[in-house]
């Protein structure tokens, strides 16, 4: 991969919201939500109590908030890869080196956002894969069967094999199963996972020149 992305997590707070939030997300992946609580986050965080009920209410608004950063600046990559790229091809490539650019900057980020089961303490919240920033994932994958460039096919296959393979290796990265940065796959995996949505490109294996 010869692209790299710029992620600043949290970019738009202030320092103290900035450690509540890191916290947070730390312990929610070390511990998981329900086995964390509002004085550990603080405690890990450098901040009061005062501060993080006046600011977040409880630790459910903790969680939402960062729930909502983390896909705010999803969106915001996301709108990059719109705005510099051309064509289903490239923007679902630049999708799939922001995902694994992410796991490698930001794994407990990627934890959160792929493994948490979000509804069980942001009931309220849509499901993960319903949100606008994986709804424009897909919307690239839509786009490109339209003009012709991925081959005629259900949008929801085409949309699982163009991010499913990505997603997994994620999941293995962030499960210590692959001991490489992801990004070292990236060249042959997406190779292959494009000339599986094309009816012009033969398979590529790690051995081939």
């Amino acid at each position: 991969m010869t692209e790299t992305i710029s992620f600043s997590l949290f970019a738009d707070l202030g320092a103290r919201h900035v450690s509540t939030l890191r916290a947070a997300l730390r312990l929610f992946c070390e511990k998981g939500y329900f086995n964390t609580s509002v004085h550990e986050i603080v405690a890990a965080g450098g901040v009061s109590v005062g501060f993080a009920y006046h600011h977040f209410t409880d630790k459910a608004g903790i969680a939402r908030a960062v729930y909502d950063h983390l896909l705010e600046r999803m969106n915001a990559l996301l709108n990059d890869i719109e705005a510099t790229h051309d064509g289903a091809q490239d923007r679902c490539a630049a999708v799939v080196r922001m995902l694994f650019e992410l796991t490698e900057a930001e794994p407990e980020a990627m934890e959160f956002i792929i493994h948490a089961r979000h509804r069980e303490f942001l009931p309220s919240e849509k499901s993960i894969c319903s949100t606008s920033a994986f709804v424009r994932m897909r919307r690239f994958v839509a786009d490109g069967i339209l003009t012709g460039e991925i081959k005629p096919m259900d949008p929801v296959v085409a949309g699982a094999l163009v991010y499913g393979a990505a997603i997994r290796m994620v999941c293995l990265r962030l499960d210590g199963l692959v001991p490489q940065p992801v990004g070292d796959y990236y060249d042959e995996l997406w190779q292959n996972t494009w000339a599986a949505l094309t009816t012009h490109r033969g398979l590529v294996s790690s051995g081939s020149e």
